[in-house]
């Protein structure tokens, strides 16, 4: 195995997303403006809930980081109380899975039409082409005359 590889599978295994929990708490803090104690009060509030070392210290994502960006936003902007902000976090939470849902149940809707519309092919595609669909044909008192073509001379 050549070192390329090897530095390709090791990269894969620690790719950093916005969920990764990377920054500790004084990090956390400088990025997002705020004191350290805000940050664990907010964690005990369940506002920013970031993940832990198993030494039970803190790690802020990218993610928390902007969370706690939101939460200062709206408490020093808007005026709302941190009761207020945790609602409307869990409220955004719950759009966001719910939006999920809804992708999830199309998906699966687009699925079965999909596999119904090749079924109804394969139904179409196994008619006998010598019949033909009998229509019925009304019925009416008119009278047609028909007259042969006159030969020329």
């Amino acid at each position: 195995m050549d070192g390329r590889r090897r530095s390709d599978s090791f990269r894969g295994a620690y790719e950093l997303t916005e969920e990764t929990p990377v920054y500790v708490i004084s990090v956390a803090a400088q990025l997002s403006g705020l004191h350290p104690q805000t940050l664990r009060q907010y964690d005990r509030l369940g506002l920013v809930s970031p993940d832990r070392t198993a030494g039970r210290g803190r790690r802020y994502s990218a993610r928390d980081i902007e969370l706690l960006r939101q939460v200062q936003a709206l408490s020093q902007d808007e005026g709302i109380n941190l009761a207020g902000i945790k609602r409307i976090i869990e409220l955004e939470n719950q759009v966001v899975a719910l939006q999920q849902r809804v992708a999830e149940l199309q998906a699966a809707v687009d699925g079965a039409a999909a596999a119904m519309q090749q079924r109804e092919a394969a139904v179409h595609a196994s008619y006998r082409r010598d019949l033909v669909p009998y229509q019925e044909v009304q019925q009416t008192s008119a009278l047609v005359v028909w007259r042969p073509k006159k030969a020329k001379d």
